[in-house]
């Protein structure tokens, strides 16, 4: 996959079909199957987080050319205007798409989305009571797993250790009885020492090599001490 740095919002991608179907992907269901799609896409993200420190946060608007031997996928971030009131969403050098803020951003953005690539929006599902929230934590270093070990309470956390093209993933379950509080304030432990994925734990299962599947945080704790 080619990744080029267009400007400090904006990156330019080409992967070609055969190395959508390297990564396990087949190159008709990332059409048709939205989940396959997006977990494609999110795996291109986060390797270019790595690649160019090409930072995730905020809204994201992407622009998708299918071309004869593979997908263009430009991608921009969109930035705060100067007074606070609207996103500017940069289109080329000689224009701007401002968006006012307000409550119904997310659905202006998923929409637009959808008409770059000619579908319909669908409705997102609401999460279910008590479902349990999961997430995938990468690490650039195996000492930042050791030092997070000894300060994460893993009480309530399924937690699982992988390692995959040159990086350790932590993947975490918070048990539903844990409450809304509790569960932020792991999280925030959790990003002091590495960053959230959109890789998923299948996609790490298979590609990946499994080093503690279960109680990973408190076998690394006990094996491996601060000094």
């Amino acid at each position: 996959m080619e990744i080029e740095r267009v400007n400090a919002n904006t990156l330019k991608f080409f992967i070609t079909y055969r190395d959508i179907e390297n990564r396990g992907f087949d190159r008709e269901e990332i059409w048709y199957d939205r989940e396959r799609g997006e977990e494609l896409f999110w795996e291109m993200m986060d390797e270019a987080h790595q690649r160019e420190q090409f930072s995730l946060e905020g809204p994201l608007w992407i622009q998708v050319q299918a071309l004869e031997k593979g997908l263009e996928i430009i991608v921009t971030r969109a930035q705060m205007s100067n007074d606070g009131s609207k996103l500017e969403l940069p289109i080329s050098e000689e224009k701007q798409l401002d968006l006012p803020l307000d409550e119904n951003m997310d659905k202006i953005l998923d929409d637009k989305f959808a008409l770059q690539n000619n579908y319909e929006p669908e409705d997102e599902p609401e999460p279910l009571e008590g479902e349990e929230l999961s997430f995938m934590i990468a690490f650039r270093d195996f000492e930042d797993v050791i030092s997070l070990s000894h300060g994460f309470d893993p009480v309530g956390v399924e937690n699982g250790l992988y390692h995959y093209e040159d990086r350790y993933y932590l993947h975490v379950v918070f048990d539903d009885t844990l409450i809304e509080e509790d569960q932020d304030n792991r999280l925030s432990q959790l990003l002091e020492y590495g960053y959230e994925t959109e890789l998923t734990i299948h996609r790490i299962q298979e590609y990946g090599k499994e080093i503690l599947s279960e109680e990973a945080l408190e076998q690394l704790r006990g094996h491996f001490p601060l000094l």
